[in-house]
């Protein structure tokens, strides 16, 4: 009798932890990286059955937003008016894959089937990495060197000219113009991580760009504010609803005695004086979307703790929704400080949740995912991440809701029952239904669009395979519709024996 009252309790604590992890909306992302080489030389079919196995495994996981690297040193992951095919697909830089495809434009399809946004990711500064040995005659380098320095091993695009800031402004505009992307995505490359020693070699653009600034560092970030702003307002005029997302690096500004620099108790690398990226002016002016610090230390990390570094962040980066940046290979190995059985990822997500302005995670790498590192992919399956989320509002983007769905009906098809829909009417863009919800609601279950319990699919189809038992129980269907900033339109009922 003891035995059997102990599994129940569990039983009901693992319930109860389910059902705190039900969140209605949350950014749920996981980041597809190129220059790892994990594509290279695969060749089209071996690159699609790659990103196949993991895309289906980060469906599995609840993932709802693809970050995919589409341009990792001025190159393109698709065919671009102005720079090269990567050598992270072909081999070699300017090479075109053969059989001719398009990676950009085969991901967002295979994304928008899965119910997933696809943000597409870009370093912009970035010209060449350090394993980069040859340059295709048609890479922007070649074209005029001395818009660039080289740092370490790198090629950097020189922030202070205008026509460098304006340039890969043209290039992101490029793509968001020719693509159905939903977001476009940097990280955390902006000046070159620092090197002890080796100065940046700005001194003549300083000279030249200097626009009265004295402290060279302040110089530095006014440059990189300059390209935060002018990239923003050139998505916005290309496609407004495009999401424009900043992944910096975890550490903002180190506290020090007199500053006015808001900083946490951390120490070693900062964004404000290192890499010159002044996040927080970026989230007040309004120039980003979403900020997803990347957050990949462990919990109680002597430098950079995890939990502080939570707290900071949604202390004083509250502007836009805020994300959480987790390291996946970090947290499952980690040891949890109160039970050495157990990795951090319980912990790590009992943080993030405490803090209301957290909006959601997103997971580095999509690959630890896929093969399931440390039981990371299960625990997201059937714990965190269960029910589908829709994404978090940006009411500064836009909030009105589009039209309801129309003319809801069950057919019943050879294979199954389903429900049917049609979209409804919209005069523009930003009011087009391009997802719906379908909830689920029991014979005496009160209706409530609020629980993500009764989410049954998101999708961007407008019908849905229904499950059949025999046709004795009564179940009430509700569709409602989502436009590109998933603001939600009131609901379509139907109600059916199953």
């Amino acid at each position: 009798m003891r035995k059997t009252l102990s599994l129940l309790l569990l039983f009901l604590c693992s319930l109860t932890v389910v059902a705190q992890r039900m969140p209605k909306r949350e950014f749920r992302g996981a980041w597809v990286q190129i220059i790892n080489g994990q594509f290279q030389g695969l060749g089209r079919d071996g690159m699609q059955a790659n990103l196949t196995r993991q895309l289906d495994a980060m469906q599995r996981a609840g993932i709802n937003v693809v970050m995919f690297q589409v341009r990792g040193e001025a190159d393109a992951m698709y065919p671009s008016p102005y720079e090269p095919w990567s050598r992270f697909l072909t081999g070699r830089q300017g090479t075109p894959p053969t059989p001719y495809w398009d990676p950009l434009g085969w991901m967002i399809e295979q994304c928008h089937r899965r119910g997933m946004e696809l943000h597409a990711w870009i370093n912009p500064f970035r010209a060449k990495t350090k394993t980069t040995n040859e340059l295709s005659t048609t890479h922007p380098y070649l074209r005029d060197p001395k818009r660039f320095f080289a740092y370490d091993g790198l090629l950097l695009f020189d922030p202070a000219r205008p026509e460098n800031r304006s340039y890969i402004c043209q290039v992101a505009a490029d793509i968001v113009r020719r693509y159905d992307v939903d977001g476009l995505h940097i990280d955390d490359y902006f000046y070159p991580y620092p090197v002890a020693g080796l100065n940046i070699p700005d001194d003549v653009s300083f000279a030249t760009y200097g626009n009265g600034f004295s402290d060279r560092n302040d110089w530095r970030r006014h440059n990189v504010n300059l390209f935060i702003q002018e990239l923003h307002d050139t998505l916005r005029a290309v496609k407004p609803w495009v999401k424009f997302g900043v992944s910096p690096f975890g550490i903002y500004h180190n506290q020090r005695n007199g500053t006015a620099v808001p900083g946490s108790q951390t120490g070693g690398l900062q964004n404000y004086d290192d890499l010159y990226a002044d996040i927080l002016l970026w989230i007040e002016k309004g120039w980003i979307d979403y900020n997803v610090p990347q957050l990949y230390w462990e919990i109680g990390h002597k430098t950079a703790d995890y939990e502080h570094l939570v707290h900071w962040w949604a202390k004083h980066a509250t502007g836009r929704p805020l994300i959480i940046g987790q390291d996946i290979e970090r947290t499952m190995r980690a040891k949890d400080l109160q039970d050495a059985s157990q990795s951090q990822l319980a912990a790590k997500m009992r943080i993030a949740d405490s803090e209301p302005s957290v909006a959601g995670n997103c997971f580095w790498y999509s690959a630890a995912l896929t093969r399931n590192e440390g039981g990371i992919g299960d625990a997201l399956a059937t714990t965190y991440q269960s029910r589908p989320a829709l994404l978090p509002l940006m009411p500064f983007i836009d909030k009105h809701a589009p039209k309801k769905p129309r003319k809801v009906k069950v057919i019943d098809m050879e294979d199954a029952p389903y429900l049917f829909w049609s979209a409804p009417k919209a005069k523009k863009e930003m009011d087009r239904a391009v997802r719906y919800v379908v909830y689920r609601f029991a014979k005496g279950e009160s209706i409530d669009l609020n629980k993500a319990q009764n989410i049954v699919a998101i999708t961007d189809q407008t019908l849905l395979r229904l499950p059949y038992h025999g046709g004795a129980t009564k179940y009430t269907y509700i569709v409602t519709s989502l436009d590109r900033l998933h603001n939600e339109s009131k609901g379509k009922k139907k109600t059916i024996k199953l």
